[in-house]
């Protein structure tokens, strides 16, 4: 049965709403960034750029890197944006928009954030790089989603709950793992590897306390000190568990990859987050298109 145009919305031209993209204007890579602005210092490196389309917060490049096809897309902040992004990036590939039917022969994308974060660990430093193993998140997207977990997963959240109750009462946290392939593709000695934390937020939800007394004290240092072995929780920002969570229901393949600009144990912020994120992106281009 077609889906409804309340359901799946297109605009006038047969795109989907929020990207204002067709089909043919995506890349079956797409490198995501929070940062509209952070688009084009993504495809500056690319060899040609076919298409720039933008609508609202949603920026799209797609273009051509060392004979293989890419697109960069800008989220926007936060697993709200993430909700819209992923699932009309899997409309695009999986869904023909004409008959609004899915497609029988389904497409797995590769998809990679190119984000920036916080440290949680000391010996993090600031200007350092970080790879998600997992997304764990406290921002509420995926308990709306029915997505299979492993058992890793199941325990990891149990375990995470069971060592922070508080948090737990306040939030539904969930895990996800990104993909192993991408992971053991990028992240080489160069990068940090661990648990990203997802938070709803950017003030009181990582912990930071400004004219207002948060109901989770120390949550930097607490959320640090939680480990799943071999895995500790390295660092937070507001996308990657939904990324993840969204990629395991749609069936893409999914890695998170952060520039550290700032460590919140230390309390210290980069002197040259753009530099880092310049490193941060040619990096990944390398090793996921080189």
């Amino acid at each position: 049965m077609p889906f409804a145009a309340s359901e799946l919305i297109l605009t006038p031209a047969g795109a989907v709403y929020h990207l204002n993209l067709l089909p043919e204007q995506l890349a079956p890579t797409v490198l995501l960034v929070g940062d509209p602005d952070r688009v084009k210092e993504v495809s500056k490196h690319f060899d040609q750029v076919w298409y720039k389309v933008q609508h609202r917060e949603f920026i799209t490049h797609t273009g051509l890197l060392n004979g293989k096809s890419v697109s960069v897309v800008s989220t926007g902040i936060g697993t709200d944006n993430i909700d819209i992004v992923l699932n009309e990036l899997d409309a695009l590939v999986n869904i023909d928009l004409i008959s609004r039917e899915p497609k029988a022969l389904l497409t797995s994308l590769n998809l990679v954030r190119l984000g920036t974060s916080g440290a949680l660990q000391a010996d993090i430093q600031v200007d350092s790089l970080v790879c998600s193993s997992h997304g764990l998140g406290l921002d509420g997207l995926m308990p709306y989603y029915q997505a299979s977990q492993t058992a890793e997963e199941k325990a990891m959240t149990a375990a995470f709950k069971a060592a922070l109750p508080d948090i737990a009462r306040v939030a539904h946290p969930y895990v996800f793992e990104g993909s192993k392939v991408l992971l053991d593709q990028i992240a080489k000695d160069d990068f940090f590897k661990g648990i990203t934390l997802t938070c709803p937020g950017f003030y009181a939800p990582q912990g930071r306390s400004l004219r207002y007394q948060p109901v989770i004290e120390q949550l930097p240092l607490r959320v640090g000190a939680f480990q799943f072995a071999p895995h500790r929780v390295t660092n937070f920002e507001m996308e990657t568990a939904g990324i993840y969570g969204l990629a395991r229901v749609l069936g893409h393949q999914a890695l998170s990859a952060n520039a550290i600009i700032a460590n919140r144990v230390k309390g210290s912020f980069s002197l040259t987050p753009q530099k880092t994120i310049e490193k941060l992106i040619t990096t990944v281009l390398e090793r996921l298109l080189g």
